[in-house]
């Protein structure tokens, strides 16, 4: 990380120097973890390396271009004013004007290419990572912070524009300048450099120490400004502003804002009152060197022969020399800052994709498949669980039938749901559709043969119709129609004001709960899958709602091949085959008269489910 140092005077560091602070900690662990070779990232900017190429000499040639105009200076000062010679004070007058207008131009290049060569590597980046982050298995997602990605994919990648457009070429501008002023300083005067050297190591010492002192009060000012926004993120979100209402804890929450806001501005003053007195000092040292220099071209020893002409030269020159070298001096901090960023980037890339299509995939006809779904001898266990989620289980659902999963909490059935939608697959064993496994599919084929509908609903942020056509882009209007009268959600939708139009809200949160689960159920029944896996899609809802939805996926199922997972075994009664599930294992399947008649484990659950509804009627009377 760097900071600016501020101006602090005439004969004070040039504005915008940037003073590196030093490593950081953070940085240097994250490359140790995930370490980067040169060379990957230098394949990044391989299909870039002929504007690359032209980006560094434009660098060197501007800075050389630069370097003119004080031999310019000094001839315009020793012979062209002294001798009245108009044309040659026109000459080099225009000369003056034209190297400022040629760096201007080459500078305009230069900055349009490096920023076009940035934002090219940053769109490959962030599309690959987009990508492949979609490819992530769903336990990826559970365990991984949803704030972690969104900053890896934005704050990341948006820091690797000044990688491409300031430090890379930062570092090219201050090496070529500062070389180069330093070899026309020694080219007017040996001496005078002598003596330029040796003032300025206490400068640059100063200014490092500034910069150092402004990095630990920024540090902290980071992780104010961090815990602000995650107040507000938490405060003024619609759950949020929820709770705080009906808990009343708003006033809580400003009198904490303030107190975060209160040490943000604390901070923010101390970071630029840090090292005043330095800086002072580091005027008062800027302002001398002009004046030892001044004093050392008037004493016969190290002025001898200088003209007037070659002591301005040499000024100009010197006072510009700090920047570059400071410049300099901060190439190993940008150069880990930088690899710290693609380090970061490269860890979501080099994730492995254990769920994705087929080298070779098994052709699958969509609109012509039966639906059976047969599973053989699944077996399944989460890392580091002590037993098996699934374990040797087969099982066949016909196709067109409705199989319910009942049984205990962590008996399985999520998991084989999962499963049945690829969003896992099984350690052992296979899932498979009309005879074939589905790691034999693409996976865009099995998305196309089974739909889910669960009791966490999502909607967008967006209209009803966009909603629903986000399953299905090119659906058209009469589609989209049907399918929500299958859900028997049209009714609601056309009585809205603005009809399917209408824009649902964060989170859909405008709708009740019914209601988000017949818009998600319309949204998978445009898919039209053979496949459809209820899992747990009414056990959210109230008894009259539920009866709603379960109307509704009534009527979806139909001729489907349904996989039902039910809390409320009310919801299952009329299956055509009920498997009890318990330790991954099938002990039961039936149906429900059938396994009431048996009076095993799943005459135990309807009679613990029954026990359960009279003690809520009980209490509630």
């Amino acid at each position: 990380m760097t900071v600016t140092t501020r101006p602090v005077g005439r004969g004070g560091p040039p504005p915008g120097t940037r003073a590196s602070l030093r490593k950081k900690p953070e940085d240097l662990d994250q490359l140790a973890e995930h370490p980067v070779s040169m060379r990957r990232v230098a394949g990044l900017f391989t299909p870039h390396r002929q504007s690359m190429g032209v980006v560094v000499a434009l660098i060197v040639v501007t800075s050389l271009i630069g370097l003119a105009n004080p031999f310019l200076i000094r001839r315009l000062i020793d012979e062209g004013i002294p001798q009245h010679n108009v044309r040659l004070v026109v000459l080099l007058v225009g000369g003056m004007l034209a190297i400022t207008i040629v760096s201007q131009i080459l500078g305009v290049i230069q900055t349009w290419l490096s920023t076009k060569v940035g934002q090219s590597v940053m769109h490959r980046l962030r599309t690959q990572v987009f990508g492949h982050l979609q490819r992530m298995p769903l336990g990826f997602f559970t365990r991984t912070r949803g704030g972690e990605l969104q900053s890896r994919l934005t704050n990341d990648i948006n820091g690797m524009q000044s990688v491409v457009t300031d430090s890379a070429t930062s570092i090219a501008t201050n090496v070529t300048t500062s070389v180069g002023t330093a070899a026309a300083m020694a080219l007017l005067s040996w001496r005078l450099s002598l003596l330029s050297l040796l003032i300025l190591p206490p400068a640059i010492y100063l200014t490092r120490r500034v910069a150092r002192l402004r990095r630990t009060i920024q540090t902290h000012a980071q992780r104010a400004l961090a815990d602000m926004q995650t107040q507000i993120e938490e405060s003024l979100s619609i759950s949020g502003v929820l709770l705080s209402k009906t808990v009343g804890s708003g006033p809580q929450l400003s009198e904490r804002f303030t107190q975060t806001s209160r040490e943000l501005t604390d901070l923010e003053v101390a970071s630029q009152m840090a090292g005043r007195w330095r800086m002072g000092t580091l005027a008062i040292v800027f302002a001398a060197i002009p004046a030892l220099i001044y004093l050392a071209a008037g004493l016969p020893a190290t002025g001898d022969g200088m003209t007037i002409g070659t002591l301005v030269a040499f000024t100009a020159l010197q006072s510009a020399l700090f920047r570059p070298v400071i410049g300099v001096l901060n190439v190993g901090a940008q150069i880990v800052t930088s690899m710290a960023l693609f380090s970061r980037i490269f860890e979501y890339l080099d994730l492995p994709v254990t769920i994705d299509n087929p080298t070779d995939p098994v052709a699958v006809d969509v609109a012509s498949a039966a639906g059976e779904v047969r599973l053989d001898k699944l077996s399944f266990s989460y890392p580091g669980a002590d037993r098996p989620a699934i374990a040797d289980l087969d099982l066949v659902l016909p196709a067109g039938q409705r199989v319910a999963l009942v049984g205990a909490t962590g008996s399985g059935k999520s998991t084989l749901a999962g499963m049945v939608s690829r969003l896992q697959d099984p350690d052992h064993g296979a899932v498979r559709i009309d005879g074939v496994d589905l790691r034999d599919m693409r996976l865009s084929d099995v998305a196309a043969l089974v739909g889910v509908v669960s009791q966490e609903t999502y909607l967008l942020h967006t209209t009803i119709l966009e909603n629903l056509r986000y399953a299905r882009p090119d659906a058209t209007d009469d589609q989209v129609v049907a399918a929500a009268r299958a859900a028997q959600v049209h009714d609601l939708i056309v009585g809205l004001p603005d009809g399917y139009e209408t824009v649902v809200g964060a989170r859909g949160y405008r709708f009740s709960g019914g209601e988000k689960q017949r818009i998600a159920l319309a949204r998978t029944i445009l898919r039209d899958p053979r496949v459809l896996v209820l899992d747990e899609a009414t056990s959210a809802l109230d008894n009259r709602t539920e009866r709603a939805v379960q109307a509704a996926l009534d009527e979806v199922s139909a001729g489907r091949t349904t996989l039902t997972i039910a809390h409320r075994l009310s919801t299952v009664r009329d299956a055509d085959l009920v498997v009890v599930l318990a330790d991954g294992k099938i002990v039961e399947r039936g149906t429900h008269e059938q396994l009431m008649q048996i009076g095993g484990a799943y005459a135990d659950l309807v009679a613990a489910q029954g026990q359960d509804a009279r003690a809520a009627v009980s209490v509630s009377g």
